[in-house]
């Protein structure tokens, strides 16, 4: 039997799972999102201060201003991976590990697949990183929020100059 004959006949290598990448590209990204959480932050102890509360009283947890803190975190979060999903695949801590977010089928996500990544990717954050984990099991390499949204993460090859 001929090489190429067994190459033909081979199974076809399963794609990368790509979690080193991916934690990177999270650890990356952190730092901007924490920026964004600041600002959230500022804004919020103004706002709690212009209220009427003491300038020496912190916002207490669980307590509707907490709630609604964290609540604008996570949606300036959520809004700063999907618009760069949506505009060109790839978050800023996407770009220098060569990660990009696309649709299954290779186009553009919409707007409601992103949404459902981001939050059953805050979901498997939330469980240890089980929905990351995950992909060294699937038989496509895919986490839970690739399967869940639709979407897929791919490494880029190299661009050659």
């Amino acid at each position: 039997m001929s090489t190429s004959a067994a190459d033909a006949t081979a199974a076809p290598d399963r794609p990368a799972a790509l979690i080193g990448w991916r934690l990177l590209s999270l650890f990356y990204d952190f730092w901007p999102v924490l920026a964004l959480w600041m600002l959230i932050g500022a804004v919020m102890v103004a706002a709690f201060t212009a209220a009427g509360h003491d300038t020496h009283e912190n916002i207490r947890p669980l307590t509707a201003w907490w709630f609604l803190e964290w609540a604008l975190c996570w949606l300036a979060a959520g809004g700063y991976a999907t618009l760069s999903w949506r505009r060109g695949g790839q978050t800023l801590g996407m770009r220098p590990w060569r990660l990009r977010v696309g649709g299954a089928d290779g186009g553009v996500p919409g707007w409601k697949a992103l949404w459902l990544r981001y939050a059953v990717g805050t979901l498997s954050l939330a469980l240890g990183g089980l929905g990351f984990w995950w992909a060294w099991f699937d038989r496509d390499r895919l986490t839970w929020h690739d399967r869940a949204s639709g979407t897929r993460t791919v490494r880029l090859r190299k661009q050659r100059r």
